[in-house]
């Protein structure tokens, strides 16, 4: 990249990307997805966890465990059915020419 200065403004001419340029990005915003996928299943973990303490504890009934963990995991599939599709959406974005 060149800058150039024509006293007001800098311009900072950007080439087009090329095709294995795509790729590459392509791939970085699949292994984000990945880490967002893997950081939303590490929070479910920790909230069953949490869950089955207090069922230990016996601060709530199987009953209200068996729910919250349906609902957790209602939660959980909803967030990672949506960072798919941002990631696939995302994907078709950068491969578009």
């Amino acid at each position: 990249m060149n800058p150039s200065n024509d006293g007001k403004l800098v311009r900072i001419p950007i080439p087009a990307l090329t095709e294995e340029r795509r790729r590459q990005l392509a791939k970085q915003v699949h292994d984000v997805a990945e880490d967002h996928r893997t950081a939303v299943r590490n929070i479910r973990r920790d909230a069953n966890d949490r869950l089955k303490k207090m069922l230990k504890d016996k601060a709530i009934s199987e009953d209200a465990e068996r729910d919250a963990l349906d609902e957790i995991q209602k939660i959980t599939n909803s967030y990672i059915t949506k960072i798919d599709e941002l990631s696939k959406s995302k994907e078709q974005e950068i491969m578009s020419v």
